[in-house]
């Protein structure tokens, strides 16, 4: 896969090229595939820390004092009643119900919200804000440019961490954030991720991502780590990627994410009378987890069929495990397939497969 010349370029590129990175463009951005090897990144986030350069994806500020009103009615979750230092996971939604991105808001202060969005959807999440706030006391405006991110996961993390700042990371609960130091820059310290382990978002200063990553980088045992092991560790711990699981024609209800839209919230928003609907309605399709019998990984495109043969499903991600040895992936399923004696057409071969609950991987 070729680099389109017009990709940008992050505040990381140049380390990324020093160490060698497989450069590819990713959502256009020049982003690292790989350093060496993708099964020993993704072994190293398992067993201690890697390191991820993920300063491609979108930061939109909404701030005023109508600003948690906006973000209510914009998005299908309850933002408004979060409290100061908290994150939550949440969904931007057309008027049918269908996600137009999923995306993680932060709030920093009484009147400020971070709204971190996929790089390839960053633009439509912050179009879709500036139209949605428009009627509320509150200003919408895309600082992406000035960050650098940088996600330190594994088991080790907190402990590697705590050696480059002051901030009690230890106390931080899941999704929630602080403001701190680390490697002597100022910081918002998240402790959320996208691997399945515990670990932690660095947003800083575009012009301090070297110096943090360099740092961290140092420590024995950190591995930087790019897109492909991000990709085999989020489908092990069974997370929806867009495009692949979540897109425009897909709603909350059926990637199983019906959780996470509050139509009891005060006031109305975008997407709720589809979306409301749509929770007294079984989907027409769900999606579910599927472990391959054999050595042949199911791949995004590919069909799930009955054992007479007949399509019943499509498979969005799949890959073989590094960590549970077999291949595994996730597939949309018509209601009211059975979920027994199915298999997968991998090239015109019919390769069986065991649909089971997710997520294929927790860590203990």
């Amino acid at each position: 896969m070729s680099a389109e010349p017009t990709a940008k370029k992050t505040p990381l590129y140049d380390v990324h090229q020093d160490l060698g990175a497989n450069l590819v463009d990713f959502a256009g951005h020049l982003m690292p595939l790989r350093y060496a090897s993708e099964t020993a990144e993704h072994q190293a986030v398992r067993t201690g820390a890697g390191l991820f350069d993920l300063s491609h994806m979108g930061e939109i500020f909404v701030s005023g004092p109508g600003a948690g009103a906006a973000l209510d009615f914009a998005l299908v979750g309850n933002l408004a009643s979060m409290p100061v230092g908290k994150a939550r996971y949440t969904m931007v939604c057309g008027q049918d119900g269908g996600v137009l991105d999923d995306v993680i808001v932060y709030r920093l202060a009484d009147a400020t919200w971070m709204v971190v969005a996929n790089a390839a959807n960053t633009d439509v999440v912050r179009e879709a804000l500036t139209e949605r706030a428009a009627a509320f006391e509150a200003a919408v405006e895309d600082r992406s440019g000035a960050y650098g991110l940088i996600a330190l996961q594994g088991p080790r993390s907190q402990e590697i961490l705590e050696g480059f700042t002051d901030a009690a990371v230890g106390d931080l609960k899941y999704y929630a954030v602080l403001a701190g130091r680390v490697a002597g820059v100022d910081a918002l310290i998240a402790r959320t991720g996208y691997t399945g382990e515990d670990g932690f978002e660095l947003f800083v200063d575009a012009s301090d991502a070297v110096a943090v990553w360099k740092a961290l980088a140092g420590v024995d045992g950190v591995v930087p780590a790019g897109l492909a092991a991000r990709d085999s560790l989020r489908l092990e711990a069974g997370m929806p990627l867009y495009g692949n699981e979540l897109t425009a024609e897909t709603t909350p209800f059926e990637a199983g994410l019906g959780r996470i839209v509050k139509l009891d919230k005060a006031g109305d928003f975008v997407g709720k009378t589809a979306l409301a609907a749509q929770a007294q309605t079984p989907p027409g399709r769900r999606l579910v987890g599927l472990v391959a019998r054999g050595r042949r990984a199911p791949r995004k495109g590919y069909q799930v069929v009955t054992s007479g043969g007949t399509p019943c499903g499509i498979v969005t991600s799949g890959a073989p495990s590094p960590t549970l040895g077999t291949p595994i992936a996730l597939a949309y399923l018509d209601s009211g397939v059975e979920e027994t004696d199915l298999a997968v057409d991998v090239r015109g071969r019919q390769e069986p497969v065991d649909v089971v609950s997710l997520p294929f991987y927790k860590r203990s």
